[in-house]
């Protein structure tokens, strides 16, 4: 029988390029359950996938709210179909939010298309130049 591998706070931080204190407010938000020895902390395997799929979600706009009745799904049904249909609600919420931002920010870059090209007209009368170049 091998022992499962632990990880240090450490080598956590440096394989997922995150400070100490991230994985420290992630286990004070309950959501990765390190082990003690003394003062040391030291992840599993799981905590180590845990801290993945919360930076996973976070990177894609999740709240940490959201994060936790996902990992809060595995942990009470023990099955990945109720997490994915969970996640899979989710991201569709979320790719609805970023298509209506990006909606937004392809009106505004419109509009100031529309408007520098005013500007540069305006100064094209008064100065008598080109800015269009």
């Amino acid at each position: 029988m091998s022992e499962e591998r632990l990880f240090t706070i450490s080598d956590l931080a440096r394989d997922f390029d995150i400070t100490l204190r991230t994985i420290r407010f992630y286990e004070e938000q309950g959501l990765i359950e390190p082990q003690r020895e003394g003062r040391q902390r030291l992840f599993t395997h799981r905590d180590r996938a845990r801290l993945k799929l919360i930076l996973r979600g976070k990177r894609i706009g999740l709240a940490l709210s959201e994060i936790r009745e996902i990992l809060d799904l595995y942990e009470l049904a023990r099955d990945e179909a109720s997490q994915s249909l969970k996640l899979l609600q989710l991201l569709s919420e979320r790719k609805k939010q970023l298509e209506e931002q990006r909606n937004d920010i392809d009106a505004v870059l419109s509009e100031i298309v529309v408007l520098e090209g005013h500007c540069r007209q305006v100064i094209d009368t008064m100065t008598g130049k080109d800015t269009t170049a």
